[in-house]
């Protein structure tokens, strides 16, 4: 649930005013998280819609996109997450029962998974670069020489949806990074972990939606 700092000795939560308990307090975080999410996934979702549409269009072309990507990047990627979504359940976990150094590490781990992943998009954005493969009419045709004069378009969609999704990386890695402080200065106990769960509902929902871009983008071939 919820409490204070100065309440962390005791346990005890001292809830906001506006709250008629720590109970609605609680519930009404969690309701305020997925409410939240509820708009991210809607935006990811006209991207995935936008994405289904033109690749029925031209499937072609989208495969001979995806063979520019690298799918063993890719699958190291989804792997690094699919191993952080479980760190950061331990984290909540540990508070829970008022382990907060093993909640720390968790936390840590979690922190650490999301800056590989980045290292390896910046990698595989650096080698694209270099290859002159840019979103739409930024390709370079005379050097990557593509059989679809229109593969920008895949490539559009490619750098739009991992961009995207880098940067909710970025910003779930700076959510984690507060709590994780909040944790060391003994914020949280079992009474009190809803900002670290709400934190770890957000870092799931981003896990759960690399899992669809990894198929969608790399193995559409």
């Amino acid at each position: 649930m919820s409490t204070d700092k100065s309440h962390a000795a005791s346990g005890e939560h001292h809830f906001a005013h506006h709250f008629r308990s720590a109970e609605h307090e609680y519930v009404t975080s969690k309701e305020g998280i997925w409410l939240f999410m509820a708009t991210e996934i809607l935006m990811f979702g006209g991207l995935f819609v936008g994405y289904s549409i033109y690749h029925s269009l031209y499937p072609e072309m989208f495969a001979e996109g995806a063979k520019y990507l690298d799918w063993k990047m890719g699958f190291a990627n989804t792997l690094v997450l699919i191993f952080s979504s479980l760190t950061m359940a331990l984290g909540i976990y540990f508070l829970q029962r008022n382990q907060p150094k093993k909640a720390v590490t968790a936390l840590a781990i979690t922190i650490l998974c999301g800056a590989i992943f980045m290292v390896i998009k910046y990698f595989e954005y650096t080698h694209k670069f270099h290859m002159g493969i840019f979103p739409g009419h930024l390709l370079n045709v005379a050097e990557v020489k593509p059989e679809h004069a229109n593969l920008g378009m895949y490539f559009g969609f490619y750098f739009c949806m991992s961009g995207l999704h880098g940067i909710h990386v970025l910003l779930g890695m700076g959510l984690i990074t507060w709590v994780l402080f909040r944790t060391l200065r003994g914020d949280f106990n079992s009474n009190h972990y809803t900002a670290v769960e709400g934190v770890g509902i957000f870092w799931h929902i981003v896990d759960l939606i690399w899992i669809f871009l990894f198929p969608l983008l790399y193995l559409v071939g």
